[in-house]
């Protein structure tokens, strides 16, 4: 099938080699590492060496979005595929592929779901996804939003479409405690981005994107078919909202009022 997966990583040597194992069949597969120090050089040669397409190349640390746009503008065949280190194709989204890739011209990318592997389940079941978003891109047809600083996608320059069959399963099962210093290092992106981008503190974003984000994860998304584990993955859903408008408040309180010890103001001296 003609097309390229490029992937970015650092220190992924647990989890790249069952990624590029699922893109069996792909033309180009092109990997941007940043500077592993662990056995993530080694891996890949490996699979060069066993004939993989693969490119592999470094390249310093450009943001999330740089990163991309860089491993993106290296990809020489008619079709783009953005996958991340801790991902792998499933059965149906293989089968599904040459469909994609046949599209008519005036489609110009694909969306794609994801499907977690949650502790204590496995991954979740086909009717349990997390949104679509475009992975799938025509070469030339889409770039990053380099002002993106996490959550970045493709911009596309044309329609795309969602795929009803297959999805992506992301496989790396953090123990709560490492989940949420993820979500810590997330929501402090997400914040500053949204001040950069002029967002203004809001006590109703404070009170209700919580309990929105989990919602939507637990009944829309459906995580609630999955028992303990699904709520626990939503409830960290909920609480990387409640960090980003946490910290989207502090950063402006702090303006208004740098911290003081103000404590022997008001006090009568003897």
């Amino acid at each position: 099938m003609s097309y390229s997966a490029f992937i970015i990583c650092l220190n992924e040597e647990a989890y790249l080699g069952k990624c590029i194992e699922s893109l069996e069949g792909c033309t180009e597969i092109i990997i941007v590492d940043s500077g592993s120090t662990d056995g993530t050089g080694p891996l890949v040669q490996s699979y060069i060496d066993k004939g993989w397409p693969i490119r592999f190349m470094y390249e310093p640390w450009r943001g999330y979005a740089g990163q991309k746009q860089f491993a993106l503008e290296q990809c020489s065949e008619p079709w783009c595929l953005n996958i991340d280190a801790d991902e792998r194709l499933d059965d149906a989204l293989q089968y599904a592929l040459p469909d994609l890739l046949s599209a008519p011209a005036e489609i110009v990318g694909w969306k794609l779901a994801r499907r977690p592997y949650l502790i204590g389940h496995g991954y979740t079941p086909e009717n349990v996804r997390e949104r679509k978003n475009l992975r799938l891109i025509r070469n030339g047809k889409g770039s990053y939003d380099l002002s993106q600083k996490v959550h970045e996608g493709i911009v596309p320059t044309g329609p795309v479409r969602s795929s009803r069959r297959g999805s992506l399963l992301h496989y790396r099962p953090l123990i709560i405690d490492e989940q949420i210093l993820k979500e810590n290092k997330y929501s402090t992106l997400k914040a500053d981005q949204q001040l950069a981008e002029g967002r203004k503190a809001k006590l109703s974003n404070l009170l209700f994107s919580p309990w929105l984000y989990f919602l939507r994860l637990y009944f829309k998304n459906g995580l609630w078919r999955c028992g303990m584990p699904g709520f626990i993955e939503a409830a960290t859903g909920g609480i990387y909202a409640f960090l980003t408008q946490a910290k989207i408040y502090q950063r402006y309180a702090l303006i208004r009022r740098p911290n003081v010890d103000d404590m022997d103001q008001g006090r009568t001296k003897i």
